[in-house]
């Protein structure tokens, strides 16, 4: 069985043959960052007598986190303890947090509870005070921080500024200033997360003097140096606010701190699509070209969204075209874009062109793109292909391996139009299959069904028992209608 070694030195080139030739990290990422491919390489590093240094188990959780592969950053940090490396406080508060979002939070509460008491810090406690925030528990997670405050922990900026998402999230912006001055209070410094949050709870609040008279705190406190996150943050209130003069002095400031990212490029792309400016939309794009000749999926998505966005259509089959012309693997996210785009404006057989192309390029129809055909047959009134949109979506399922579930609203629309047109059949299909996609049912399904058979003229022998094994519980209408449709066999 593999050993974790407690050793501190981060010089791996003159490690023994009991290590591993390379840094854990490099090990699970050197076929890729596909969640499948790293759980294989972490399972085969599991198995074999190999050792690696706590900072690489320390620095790879940290990866696997910032990744989002959350699952296999558990089983990892979980062999670390099994094997006897001991985890510090931090290492608990990181553990906690992973399995918040693996097992759900009552598991990380039971971790929490189950801590030694010498580990309940400030850290461990801000782990779930951010857990509860993100679950937006507000409840919970205020009692949790007035604990603290009982505790007389050295509360962090980062305990506040989850405490202020979480109300910007549920709609209590309002409450956001009150936490700020209650961090000043106990000479707490505000970071430049906590001025972006205060000033998007002021742009919430429609006080756009508001959130500039925050901004120019931030840049008499010198403590907090206007970074990128701070200028991108200004310029899409500005674009929000359809200040768009102020947006695009915020974006050339922006531009003046970008690192050159490919998300760099995406923010100021948006942006400026944002405030219109086609122009500087294009001028960006060509950057971003230039700074890379592959340029990947992702950033022609939104190059070819904005300008869908902007109604600039032919621009966007341009894009597209060169795209298609330039890219060996078909995405079907991006020919998407333009098949919402020529849905919208009832240009349906370009759409059904491009879905067909994808199909002859590898890549099928998605979820998302049945989703467009649904909704323009639902706008068009044609009922009969929004159901088979419906159905195709319900057996294709999410990309992830979840399932589809189609809106309550789509359900209720499609069984009425059953009833209309008095299509027992079809209300029957659409059902069976809409069990593949939810386990259970709501009684207006079945009472749409019931007044379809009504309608019709029509029994069936099975109505009573099938709602009875559904455990579903009709309306009064319903119930009457049953003693005429239902005949028992």
């Amino acid at each position: 069985m593999a050993k974790f070694n407690f050793g501190r030195t981060k010089d791996i080139a003159n490690r023994s043959n009991k290590y591993l030739e390379e840094a854990l990290f490099r090990r699970l990422f050197q076929k890729g960052g596909e969640e499948r491919s790293v759980r294989t390489e972490l399972n085969q590093f599991l198995k074999s007598r190999k050792r690696v240094f706590k900072w690489e188990v320390g620095d790879t959780v940290k990866e696997l986190r910032n990744r989002k592969l959350y699952g296999p950053a558990l089983k990892l940090s979980e062999a670390m303890v099994k094997r006897g490396m001991g985890m510090t406080v931090s290492d608990q508060a990181i553990h906690l947090d992973i399995i918040a979002k693996t097992k759900g939070i009552t598991a990380a509460e039971t971790y929490f509870a189950d801590l030694p008491e010498t580990s309940k810090n400030h850290l461990c406690y801000g782990a779930l005070l951010n857990c509860y925030c993100k679950e937006l528990m507000t409840v919970k997670a205020e009692g949790l921080m007035e604990k603290m405050k009982e505790l007389n922990f050295n509360t962090s900026s980062m305990a506040y500024n989850s405490l202020m998402t979480l109300y910007t999230k549920t709609g209590d912006p309002e409450k956001v200033p009150a936490i700020v001055q209650e961090m000043k209070s106990n000479d707490v410094t505000p970071d430049s997360y906590t001025y972006n949050v205060w000033m998007r709870a002021l742009a919430a609040s429609n006080d756009i003097s508001g959130v500039e008279r925050v901004y120019e705190e931030m840049k008499r406190d010198g403590k907090v140096i206007g970074d990128w996150t701070n200028y991108s943050n200004l310029a899409t209130i500005y674009v929000n606010a359809g200040l768009f003069e102020k947006a695009e002095e915020a974006l050339k400031e922006l531009e003046k701190r970008s690192d050159n990212s490919l998300n760099a490029y995406k923010f100021l792309i948006t942006l400026y699509g944002g405030t219109g400016n086609l122009l500087e939309v294009y001028r960006v794009w060509r950057s971003l070209r230039l700074a890379f000749r592959k340029t990947p999926n992702v950033s022609y998505l939104n190059m070819i969204q904005v300008l869908v966005d902007l109604k600039d259509l032919p621009g966007a089959e341009k894009t597209f075209r060169e795209w298609l012309s330039g890219n060996p693997t078909y995405d079907i996210r991006i020919a998407n874009v333009l098949i919402g785009a020529y849905a919208k404006e009832g240009k349906l057989e370009k759409a059904e062109e491009l879905k067909e192309l994808a199909r002859r390029n590898g890549a099928k129809a998605n979820v998302r793109t049945w989703e467009i055909f649904r909704d323009y047959h639902l706008k068009n009134g044609d009922m009969n292909s929004a159901v088979n949109c419906v159905i195709n979506a319900i057996q294709l399922g999410r990309g992830d391996g979840s399932k589809w579930i189609p809106s309550k609203e789509v359900v209720q629309t499609l069984m009425s139009h059953f009833e209309q047109v008095r299509d027992v059949e079809g209300a029957e299909v659409f059902i069976e299959n809409l069990k593949k996609a939810k386990d259970e049912l709501e009684a207006d399904v079945f009472e749409s069904l019931i007044r379809t058979y009504a309608a019709a003229g029509k029994t069936s022998q099975s109505i009573r028992r099938r709602l009875k094994m559904e455990n579903v519980e009709v309306n009064e209408e319903s119930k009457k209608l049953l003693d005429v449709v239902c005949v028992e066999e």
